[in-house]
């Protein structure tokens, strides 16, 4: 009676035959219910950054629980035939309607200032708009003929009247927490405090000091702050100095360095919840579960004391909210927000904001955006996005390209804080204007690219220089796999030729080595400005000395000239062991540019490690012209009247022969247990040293499709060693198997190439691609050999010129964009970008893009030039 029931109720709320509803009543019975810990891919599209909030919603297969927005839908069903999606709408509801559904009348709560480095979580940084309260609708829609049961909500009629498997499946998605629900939560802070190993067993000294509650004073100085005291002997010492000049006088890692007394606690911190504890030996923040005992030891009673002094997440956070970050952020200038093609936003998913600014730069090339825009076709060639480089790179493309996601929020109906913006005002208007454009998360994007990385793959900060160089190294690997398109990376590649002169002998050596960035010194010595850093250290000292504070402060300002002048002028290397004379004596080495890119990036290394091993930064003012020409650095290579120094170097004979490689067995096993062959097995462990089943697993899961993963696998020996193959036979006395030579061959390399990289790599198809791409200068030189397995003198001649996958021309140069960052060290801080677009720049800060009024370039950290056409 039921079923019949349900079968009538079709027949009523859907045009068709009661067969034609008998049918699809079955198609869908068919949706599954989501398992415990299943990810359900509700929130967002796989292919696209379509979501509930997009216009047609999110359909969310009952199949897979995969979530694909309207533009796919009919591709996604076409590969995969699973019939039944749920379709997810929500719109944001008025103020007035989310107000009457609350009843709170109640004024806002005043905000707090922040009290640690993060974002929107207690005590962080509030970077949340205004609760909305939103109104959500659902539909079954059965593909392909697109046949709809809009319920709406599941306390309607018409969704209990749905088949109870299709009813549990539905509960089940709406129930279930979103597949990027832990990336959602964007904590700006460090890894959790970990227990210190001296906690539970610290030796305390019974020498009869008591601690008076209040009134301290560093026992070497008279600072009266940043005070901390050792508790195994009860002395009183102030901090570390800071990069800028304040904190304290280092007394009390001095007393540490004599002492050993590894725990100290920060006081004018201490609560009855606990304190600022610091291991000296273990060099971190640490827990002391026992600090109430160990403070009550000099006569301090934890429960008595109030907070009085600020802890070290707050001190980071002053010294992040510096005029530094107003100058960066241009936060005194009124911006004009933009919309559209090429400018839209990026979310801060929790310290990617040296991610956001990247790719923000990346995707303002023409070269990248020709490789992954339009990206229709690129994504609908993968099976699963998600796992695909190319594919994400290409939703990426289309979320910031397209346009579709970058709009005004005056052109909602519904704005933040569930707003009618028919009804405000024009001044209201464009304060909502003021606030920008909404964004886009990447955080699939940010999930692909950090998979397996120790560093990217958490929430903490990173430095956006390293970023960028993982970044385009991935780019560069993915280019392998798709070698009949172009690869992006190629645009920032360049040759550096390095010069070494025996002083002695007078003979030289060139050699030349791959970059993608110039890595500049910031010499502060030639700070242009030198007379008046003079005149503010003594101001300063005069200001200190009475206790105050220095206000006006003046920062050294140096010419990127100089830092080019520093990284190219002669180096002079002592003990140098020459191969012409096999005596010890000096040496000079020099770098020019064997070719110039047609991007050149450009770092200034202001972070660097303090004598405690701290990265800090250099605040200091870098003069960046609009235009750099470095034709004059131009490499010459060997000339007529020098001599090459003799083959072979002493040097590096007499160094110590590399300890043979051990697999680690255990992680072998681990492995094969789970299906994959063990030669195979066995190679995956060797090229990720050893470093867990994760990094090994994602080799496999890369290398699996190579011709010799099956192949029999031999350690190979230290590189100061011969290189012997399985059969014992020395190598490179014999030709390489016919086999391996096709394989590598068939990527596009040249036969005499293959043939090199083989014998270097012990036969190894993988490895031997890798050693072409990274050994360009030993090929020249076996290409110009006439013995090396015939290889044409005319395109040896040409590829000795410009290398493969280089670009080369003259060696001007235009400012195009930079990256500037914002805090006291790599560790810490925010990054926002600048680009040169449609003649003016515009700054990127996460999700707000807005012309920029003062571009402030001598503060950046990475600089991006174009080089100038003839």
């Amino acid at each position: 009676m039921a079923k019949r029931k349900r079968e009538s109720f079709f027949v009523d709320h859907l045009e068709g035959s009661a067969e034609d509803m008998v049918e699809l009543e079955s198609v869908i019975s068919t949706a599954r219910m989501p398992m415990g810990g299943q990810a359900v891919h509700k929130d967002e599209c796989i292919f696209s950054f379509d979501s509930p909030d997009s216009n047609d919603g999110l359909y969310v297969s009952l199949t897979s629980f995969v979530g694909v927005g309207r533009e796919y839908l009919e591709h996604y069903y076409t590969s995969t035939k699973e019939p039944v999606y749920l379709n997810i709408r929500r719109r944001p509801l008025p103020k007035d309607s989310a107000a009457k559904d609350e009843g709170d009348d109640a004024p806002p709560m005043k905000k707090s200032a922040p009290t640690k480095l993060a974002i929107g979580v207690d005590g962080g940084f509030d970077v949340a708009e205004e609760k909305v309260k939103y109104e959500v609708k659902y539909k079954l829609v059965v593909m392909p003929t697109m046949e709809c049961v809009d319920f709406e909500t599941v306390e309607s009629h018409l969704f209990k009247s749905l088949p109870l498997a299709t009813q549990l499946s539905v509960s089940g998605v709406i129930a279930a927490e979103t597949a990027s629900r832990q990336l959602d939560v964007a904590a700006w802070m460090a890894d959790p405090r970990v227990v210190s190993k001296h906690a539970n067993s610290l030796q305390q000294l019974h020498n009869g000091v008591k601690v008076p509650p209040k009134g301290w004073k560093c026992s070497l100085c008279d600072l009266t702050n940043n005070l901390w005291m050792n508790l195994t002997d009860g002395t009183i010492l102030c901090g570390r100095r800071y990069f800028d000049g304040t904190g304290g006088n280092n007394h009390a890692v001095e007393y540490y360095n004599d002492t050993k007394y590894p725990l100290a606690v920060k006081l004018g911190t201490i609560t009855p919840e606990g304190g600022d504890v610091y291991s000296y030996d273990e060099d971190d923040m640490v827990l002391d579960p026992k600090l109430a005992e160990h403070l009550a030891h000099f006569g301090i009673n934890i429960a008595s004391l109030e907070k009085t002094d600020k802890t070290m997440a707050e001190l980071e956070v002053d010294l992040n909210l510096k005029f530094e970050w107003d100058v960066i952020t241009e936060a005194d200038s009124k911006l004009e927000p933009l919309y559209g093609c090429g400018y839209t936003g990026l979310d801060n998913l929790g310290n990617t904001c040296y991610m956001n600014s990247c790719v923000q730069v990346l995707f303002s090339l023409p070269a990248f955006q020709q490789r992954y825009y339009p990206s229709a076709p690129i994504l609908q060639s993968h099976k699963d996005p998600t796992t695909e480089f190319e594919a994400q790179m290409s939703k990426l493309a289309d979320g910031l390209l397209s346009g579709r996601y970058s709009k005004s929020p005056v052109d909602d109906v519904v704005g933040p804080g569930g707003v009618e913006i028919a009804k405000l005002s024009d001044e209201d208007k464009q304060k909502l204007i003021d606030r920008g454009q909404k964004g886009i998360p990447p955080r699939a994007f940010k999930s692909l690219v950090g998979k397996g990385h120790p560093e990217f793959s958490s929430s903490r900060q990173q430095d956006a220089q390293e970023f960028l160089l993982h970044l385009l190294n991935m780019v560069d690997r993915d280019a392998r796999k798709h070698q009949q398109k172009a690869n992006p990376a190629n645009i920032f590649k360049f040759q550096v030729e390095e010069r070494l002169c025996c002083l002695q002998s007078q003979k030289v050596r060139y050699s030349t080595r791959d970059e993608m960035v110039l890595s500049l010194p910031v010499p502060l010595e030639l700070a242009t400005n030198s007379e008046e850093l003079r005149a503010f250290e003594v101001k300063k000292a005069e200001v200190e000395a009475k206790g105050e504070k220095v206000k006006d402060v003046v920062l050294p300002q140096i010419t990127l000239a100089s830092g080019l002048a520093t990284a190219t002028a002669s180096e002079e290397i002592s003990d140098f062991l020459s191969p012409a004379t096999g005596a010890k004596g000096a040496a000079s080495k020099t770098m020019r540019f064997k070719t110039f890119p047609e991007f050149l990036v450009v770092q200034a290394r202001r972070f660097y490690l303090d004598n405690s091993w701290v990265p800090r930064k250099l605040d200091v003012l870098i003069d960046v012209p609009d235009t750099l020409d470095l034709s004059g650095l131009r490499a010459t290579g060997l000339q007529v009247c020098e001599e090459e120094l003799p083959a072979g170097d002493p040097q590096a004979a007499a160094a110590p022969a590399e300890p043979a490689f051990v697999l680690d067995e255990d992680l072998v096993m681990q492995l094969a247990s789970m299906g994959f062959d063990l030669e195979g097995c066995k190679r995956a462990v060797f090229h990720t040293k050893n470093s867990g089943i994760e990094a090994a697993m994602n080799w496999v899961l890369e290398h699996m499709s190579d011709p010799d993963f099956t192949s029999t696998f031999t350690v190979p020996s230290s590189s100061n060693e011969p290189t012997v193959p399985a059969s014992g036979s020395t190598q490179s006395s014999n030709e390489p198997p016919e086999d391996s030579i096709q394989s590598v061959c068939a990527m596009g390399f040249a036969r005499f190439q293959a043939i090199k990289a083989l014998k270097a790599t012990n036969n190894s198809v993988e490895r031997a691609i890798d050693w072409i791409f990274s050994h360009p200068d030993e090929l020249t030189e076996a290409a110009m050999d006439d013995g090396n397995d015939g290889a044409p003198a005319a395109a040896t001649a040409a590829a000795a010129a410009v290398p493969e996958g280089y670009t080369d021309g003259t060696g001007r140069y235009k400012l195009i964009a930079f990256i500037s960052h914002m805090g006291s060290s790599s560790l810490c801080g925010h990054y926002v970008c600048h680009v040169l677009k449609e003649g003016r720049w515009v700054i990127y800060n996460d999700s707000k893009v807005a012309v920029s009024s003062k571009p402030p370039r001598d503060r950046a950290y990475l600089y991006f030039y174009q080089r100038i056409a003839d």
